[in-house]
């Protein structure tokens, strides 16, 4: 599905990613962790387009996407979501979906004409029933709460209708009961089918709990790989980020 080929990129003389391999398989649901300044952040903005690699590749469906701009990696088949949400924040949760869904058609203007596209309006509403977002067809985005505007950024990229869904700490900033029904949304969407789901988090209760597989990046390389024991226990991801094995297991 997703793979990236030996990812390089400096900013000056600062390596943020250095030769970073992983292959994301279809339909998996995996985590991305590390200490801060691990590169993450980076390693998504390449994925996604908004930087571009020194050197490396990154192939979706065994089409080298690589360099692509953000727009066309997104027709392709990447959707994002950010840790701070990037919303319409004067636009209602529906309009924002329906422009979403108009602007590749180059139909952004008929988003507030007295007929709007029908299918795009079925589409918006699919996605805010997927995300429990219906009941806020109508709110602002900007009134939503921090949760809702988490919410709504995710459908921004699900409502084009993504094969790789990449989730920038779904649950930053959360509290409590939003925690959890985000987790929960996050768990649901993957295990429907049909989307293949990368998170960065640093919530390792999370991680450990839905994550199949698990790469750990420190100092932008590749630490570790493998699944929640196997990373829970391996020594290297302990010295430098879990901490103790007692806190690893906590």
């Amino acid at each position: 599905m997703l793979k990236i080929e030996h990812l390089n990129k400096s900013f000056g003389g600062v390596v943020a990613t250095s030769d970073v391999s992983i292959h994301f398989k279809t339909e998996s649901l995996s985590a991305v962790i590390g200490p801060n300044g691990a590169g993450k952040t980076t390693f998504f903005n390449l994925i996604s387009g908004a930087l571009i690699p020194d050197s490396g590749r990154i192939i979706l469906d065994g089409e080298d996407i690589t360099g692509q701009a953000s727009s066309e990696i997104v027709r392709k088949g990447i959707g994002r979501a950010f840790q701070v949400a990037k919303l319409f924040k004067t636009l209602t949760v529906e309009e924002s979906l329906r422009g979403a869904l108009m602007s590749p058609l180059g139909k952004s203007a008929q988003m507030y004409g007295r007929f709007p596209l029908q299918q795009t309006r079925d589409r918006a509403y699919e996605v805010m029933e997927q995300l429990g977002l219906h009941t806020k067809a109508n709110v602002v985005s900007g009134n939503l709460s921090h949760g809702d505007q988490k919410l709504l950024d995710m459908a921004l990229a699900l409502v084009l209708r993504p094969k790789v869904l990449l989730l920038d700490e779904p649950v930053a900033g959360m509290g409590p009961e939003e925690r959890e029904q985000m987790i929960e949304t996050v768990y649901s969407l993957w295990k429907k089918g049909g989307l293949t789901v990368v998170l960065i988090e640093h919530d390792m209760e999370i991680v450990f709990r839905i994550s199949q597989h698990i790469h750990v990046l420190s100092y932008g390389k590749v630490l570790a790989e493998g699944n929640a024991e196997e990373i829970r226990n391996n020594p290297a991801v302990i010295e430098a980020y879990l901490g103790t094995p007692r806190e690893a297991h906590a």
